[in-house]
């Protein structure tokens, strides 16, 4: 069956990231990908200055309001990055009317890394993730997103004791699968761990100590793509932990690409795993 996937995030402009990576690593998955920006900026925020910002959040209403004239709807909805709680209040809308029976809810809570929340987050807009994240029916934390979501103090150096106790949380606080981003106990290895209240997989894979922009955002198209085209969730977290692997293989000896990782080199190895 052709899917109807609506990803909903930023669009740098420039910057690998957000919608920029989404929307073409979606429609490589094989599915109709439709697109609701929540920001249009010149550049991603890491590295640049002077970058330009447009909050798209006042036509939200209006697009909303046409897609349910037109009667049209989603078989996934995927969120990311959200720039304020008013959008966060716009997708549980999208949610609650516009997501198709049987349909899916992947939410990655986009909003921390390294122990902090992003630039311009709060408290308040931590609580209105975690009110979002209680209509997922998957969620895909990194290990600070995941331990702010449940109010567990952030320990930088992870151990399966404390990985533990936080997917304990999440179980109990969301009742729905956790896709537990950058678990790695070594310092050569990383990987992801699909965990719900009846079982636990722990995905690894060698650890490049480099990091770049914008690739949890490929993870999370990957995996949803992955996961909308039928494959079993472990099978769609792998496939998606080696296209992210080979996405920063392909840049890692490039000093000048900073900005972002080189996915579209790696797009027909993502065919490739996905037609295994």
């Amino acid at each position: 069956m052709y899917k109807r996937i609506l990803t909903i995030q930023d669009i740098s402009c420039v910057g690998q990231c957000s919608m920029t990576v989404a929307l073409p690593i979606l429609s490589a998955c094989g599915v109709e990908t439709c697109i609701l920006p929540s920001a249009i900026l010149s550049t991603h925020t890491g590295g640049f200055t002077g970058f330009t910002v447009h909050d798209i959040t006042p036509e939200f209403a209006g697009i909303i309001a046409h897609w349910k004239k037109e009667g049209i709807k989603f078989d996934a909805v995927v969120t990311g990055y959200l720039g304020s709680a008013q959008q966060v209040a716009f997708v549980e809308q999208i949610v609650d009317e516009l997501l198709a029976e049987g349909g899916k809810f992947i939410c990655d809570p986009a909003m921390a890394d390294g122990g902090k929340l992003y630039y311009g987050f709060d408290g308040e807009y931590v609580k209105a993730i975690a009110h979002l994240c209680e209509k997922a029916d998957i969620i895909l934390p990194n290990i600070t997103e995941a331990s702010f979501l449940v109010d567990i103090p952030y320990e930088e150096k992870t151990t399966p004791e404390y990985t533990e106790k936080v997917i304990d949380a999440l179980n109990k606080r969301f009742g729905c699968t956790t896709v537990l981003t950058g678990i790695g106990y070594t310092d050569d290895q990383t990987g992801v761990i699909v965990a719900d209240s009846e079982s636990t997989y722990h995905y690894k894979h060698p650890r490049i100590t480099k990091s770049f922009h914008g690739t949890g955002d490929i993870y999370t198209a990957a995996f949803a793509g992955a996961y909308m085209q039928g494959k079993d969730i472990r099978v769609a977290a792998k496939i998606a932990a080696h296209y992210t692997l080979r996405c920063i293989e392909n840049t890692v000896d490039d000093a000048e690409h900073w900005y972002g990782v080189k996915f579209e080199t790696a797009i027909p190895y993502l065919v490739e795993l996905l037609g295994k």
